[in-house]
């Protein structure tokens, strides 16, 4: 392995990137957080009920 291709643990590379300041609204905007609830539990639902016909 080529030691100048290794990061160290402390490095910029290891750290995850900073959110946009689109993504933060978006996950502290109620109203979209209520419909995405929704929306994974119908999925979900979709998944157990399909699983037990």
């Amino acid at each position: 392995m080529d030691p100048t291709k290794r990061f160290g643990h402390y490095s910029e590379e290891s750290y995850p990137p900073i959110p946009t300041r689109a993504t933060r609204f978006w996950r502290s905007f109620a109203p979209y957080q209520v419909i995405r609830f929704f929306v994974l539990n119908l999925k979900i639902m979709k998944i157990v009920v399909g699983g037990h016909s």
